[in-house]
């Protein structure tokens, strides 16, 4: 899942002024930021692609509903990459993460 055009997050933004749940990246995100937005999108896909519950997704990587709920929001201020890409190894210890 490739990180949308800049045309497809301000349609999104647009769509979400008012909605309060998931964070956008800002319009110009930086590297990181892009790639942390990403690693939110692999656990929001494996949810889909499994239909887990936060529950059955927390308890698959060690973490309680709230916490899942926020990595699925990307609302990931409290998490460090490193430890995102440990969760994510978990469900998926075949992930391939790609930089640049």
């Amino acid at each position: 899942m490739a990180f949308p055009d800049k045309k497809t997050l301000n349609k999104i933004r647009k769509e979400l002024e008012k909605a309060e749940g998931t964070l956008m990246p800002p319009e110009n995100p930086t590297p990181l930021q892009k790639f942390r937005w990403d690693l939110c999108q692999k656990f929001v896909k494996f949810k889909l692609d499994h239909d887990y519950t936060l529950e059955d997704m927390g308890k698959l990587i060690g973490v309680d509903k709230s916490k899942m709920s926020k990595i699925l929001r990307h609302r990931i201020e409290d998490f460090s990459t490193d430890r995102l890409i440990a969760y994510l190894q978990v469900l998926n210890p075949e992930t391939k993460l790609k930089v640049g």
